[in-house]
């Protein structure tokens, strides 16, 4: 029986094992639905925190649930560790690492190429090789596989799709959302080669309800792209048109409710105070640097992620203009950031404007406090390190605060609260729209 075959009756049988690296935000819940389809998995992650804790069923993404980790740590089919060498004994590999930017925004792959160098390491013959980690259309090909292999000179001799299959399936999770999870969200799959779709795709369905295979990995990648960039353009549209409007003495929030009344040929996007999370900040810039590297330029996408990031800034100004409205300057104010987060009513802080605006405040002089009911401790980051934590939220810390500025708008915030206490609050979700009994007076920005 060809390698091939095998490795298909594997996975049909569920008896192959499956290799996740990186427990994040995308490696854990896939993890966790291909073990519910009945596979083993070993977990791989250079974090010892996160082994330990799910050793010991302890919960670290808090939007996952309370049960999912103790329902791993309980199964016999599954193991976190540090211990990379274990690489040897699965069959299935799926890196699951994270692609920041470098310090001049280009795309920063030395996760995905150690994690490659890492299964080349330690893979046998016959090995299903998965990149997830959204990246530009060719990494698969051209960054991953010539990793993997640098790694083992040996497989150099092995044939693609006969000795060794690598595909790409980009992650879709979107933290905290309700409609869906790694399950029920489609899977698109993409391999360097035909049988390796279909390999991959096999994979795939053991725990996920609707695996659609495309014509390539490069499709697949830039598929990812054009999901992000699509939400990235339409939500710098709309925060371009909240400057606008604002000047105009309109609100931007009534015009997008206004506007999604249309029933075809317009899909509501929000303003917000900046883009957050791994995908939607760092997405264009993948694009842009890949489509200089073929001689295109992509102005549109490069002005969109020009206009979502200065929108902590603008934020800020907006706080001065304010506190200067009320008789104060920002200097020597003391301000409370409600919302740490990036979205609401989950605990993930990646790419936060909140730490834009509370450095940018810093900054200016204020003095800056924070409650965020999801995020206890500040997290450092790699360019901010502001070793704050949240405060309590009551009527007298509301009162005794000059201005509020509202992040990020999670459900568990008491809104009526701050209504009612604060003196000024700067919205930049539309949270206090509709609360009743609010005395502060209210700014969006």
């Amino acid at each position: 029986m060809q390698l091939r075959e095998q490795l298909a009756q594997r996975i049909s049988d569920r008896t192959a094992i499956v290799g996740i690296i990186g427990l994040g935000y995308v490696g854990l819940p896939l993890a966790a639905a291909l073990h519910r389809g009945g596979l083993r998995v070993i977990g791989f992650d250079i974090d010892e925190r996160k082994v330990v804790a799910l050793t010991q069923g302890d919960t670290y993404l808090e939007h996952l649930g309370p049960d999912l980790s103790p329902s791993l740590a309980e199964s016999d089919r599954f193991e976190a560790t540090t211990a990379f060498e274990r690489l040897a004994h699965v069959d299935i590999s799926i890196c699951c690492v994270p692609t920041p930017l470098g310090p001049h925004r280009e795309p920063d792959l030395s996760f995905v190429r150690s994690s490659a160098g890492q299964i080349g390491r330690y893979a046998r013959p016959g090995h299903l090789a998965i990149l997830e980690s959204t990246t530009y259309p060719g990494t698969t090909r051209d960054v991953f596989l010539p990793a993997l292999l640098a790694a083992r000179p040996a497989f150099e001799a092995l044939a693609l799709g006969r000795d060794l299959f690598i595909a790409y399936s980009p992650e879709r999770e979107d933290p905290g959302r309700r409609s869906h999870n790694t399950q029920s969200t489609p899977k698109l799959v993409g391999g360097l080669d035909e049988a390796t779709t279909g390999l991959a795709a096999a994979l795939y369905r053991v725990g996920i309800d609707d695996v659609v295979p495309v014509r390539s990995a490069e499709i697949a990648e830039a598929a990812k792209l054009l999901e992000n960039v699509f939400r990235a353009v339409n939500i710098a549209l709309v925060n371009e048109l909240k400057t606008v409007l604002s000047a105009m003495n309109v609100d931007v929030w009534d015009v997008i409710d206004a506007a999604a009344t249309k029933p075809f040929g317009f899909l509501p996007f929000y303003p917000g105070p900046g883009l957050g999370g791994h995908c939607i900040p760092i997405d264009p810039f993948y694009l842009a640097w890949q489509a200089r590297a073929v001689g295109c330029d992509t102005r549109f996408v490069e002005l969109a992620g020009e206009v979502n990031r200065s929108m902590p800034a603008y934020v800020v100004r907006r706080v001065g203009e304010a506190l200067n409205d009320e008789g104060k300057a920002l200097r020597n104010s003391d301000l409370l950031v409600l919302g740490l987060a990036y979205k609401r009513d989950v605990d993930d802080t990646r790419e936060t404007p909140a730490a834009e605006i509370i450095a940018r405040l810093a900054a200016a002089g204020a003095r800056v406090s924070y409650h965020d009911p999801h995020v206890p401790v500040f997290p450092r980051k790699r360019d901010y390190d502001l070793s704050m934590t949240s405060i309590d939220l009551d009527a007298d810390r509301l009162a005794a605060t000059d201005g509020v500025i509202v992040v990020t708008d999670h459900a568990a915030i008491d809104w009526s609260l701050v209504g009612r206490h604060a003196r000024l609050i700067v919205d930049t979700r539309n949270a206090m729209a509709g609360v009743g009994g609010c005395k502060a007076r209210v700014v969006k920005a």
